[in-house]
């Protein structure tokens, strides 16, 4: 192994590379984000944009209620010689920084696999690289969401849009836009429960699913909700739709409102665990 000063050396040289590589590319602008969510811009070509989709999980960021809450556990310090790894000890002085982490397949900015509600389904490992970069239609439903929380995305919403922006395009993710994200720093607004314990969040109409997967070509659905379907389903008909026809479903998505609803191209970075369900995933747009 290199001792910490070659490594820094060389790594050093790579980064000042890098630096002066990436000064000949285009500028970068800037976009607002929500606190819990990173926000990059940057122009993958002429005039383009870069738009981080994926929030920050944290201790405290909201999961789907009875969940496990995220977990992040220290296992080495760089220049201590503290380990947490029982009778292995990294080194006396450990030049290592690492983690330990405990948390549920469906927290943060997370893929829902066919598998999560399809016994035939495929799981997250299996799903086509080529389904994971697409174009991306974001249809817009905020407005009835803050007047009424149990709003869904209906088939007329998808005519209404195609209406505006011609038909979805093929092998497109249909992403649900309601400002949800602008709720998970707010304790208990995300999962928005009753007294009697029931989510009142938007999701799709199963009848709309229904419609995309029979008769659109789209590879998944997204939401910047905990849930493709209304908080208060209790037959999740959007995730036996979609799920059960091998598309799959990015939930909790960040920084929608800064994706034109067309002409848009997004990238989901799922997990590759043998077996999943799902999985948290890094997911950037670019247009």
């Amino acid at each position: 192994m290199c001792s910490p000063r070659l490594m820094d050396q060389v790594y050093g040289r790579i980064s000042r590379r890098s630096v002066f590589k990436g000064m000949g590319a285009v500028a970068v602008a800037a976009v607002a984000a929500p606190a819990t969510a990173q926000t990059a811009n940057a122009a993958p070509g002429p005039g383009g944009s870069i738009v981080d989709l994926t929030h920050v999980i944290t201790p405290d960021f909201p999961v789907w209620p009875g969940a496990r809450q995220f977990e992040m556990r220290p296992i080495a310090q760089i220049g201590t010689g503290s380990s947490s790894l029982g009778s292995l000890d990294l080194a006396p002085t450990s030049v290592f920084y690492k983690n330990e982490l405990r948390l549920d397949e469906h927290t943060g900015t997370h893929v829902d696999a066919p598998a999560h509600a399809s016994p035939d389904g495929i799981t997250v490992e299996q799903i086509p690289p080529s389904d994971l970069i697409a174009p991306v239609a974001v249809v817009d439903i905020s407005v009835r969401a803050q007047d009424d929380p149990d709003t869904v995305l209906t088939r007329q919403d998808i005519l209404d849009w195609e209406s505006d922006h011609g038909h979805l395009p093929d092998r497109c993710l249909v992403a649900l836009y309601s400002g949800w994200d602008t709720r998970v720093a707010l304790p208990g607004a995300f999962a928005n429960q009753d007294r009697a314990g029931v989510q009142h969040t938007p999701g799709f109409d199963p009848d709309a699913v229904d419609f995309l997967v029979r008769e659109r070509d789209i590879v998944g659905l997204g939401t910047d909700t905990s849930s493709i379907d209304a908080g208060r389903s209790t037959n999740y008909g959007a995730h036996l739709a979609a799920l059960g026809a091998g598309k799959y479903a990015v939930e909790i998505l960040a920084n929608l409102a800064h994706l034109p609803p067309s002409g848009a191209t997004v990238m989901v970075g799922a997990p590759t665990h043998a077996g999943g369900s799902g999985g948290p995933c890094r997911t950037l747009a670019w247009f």
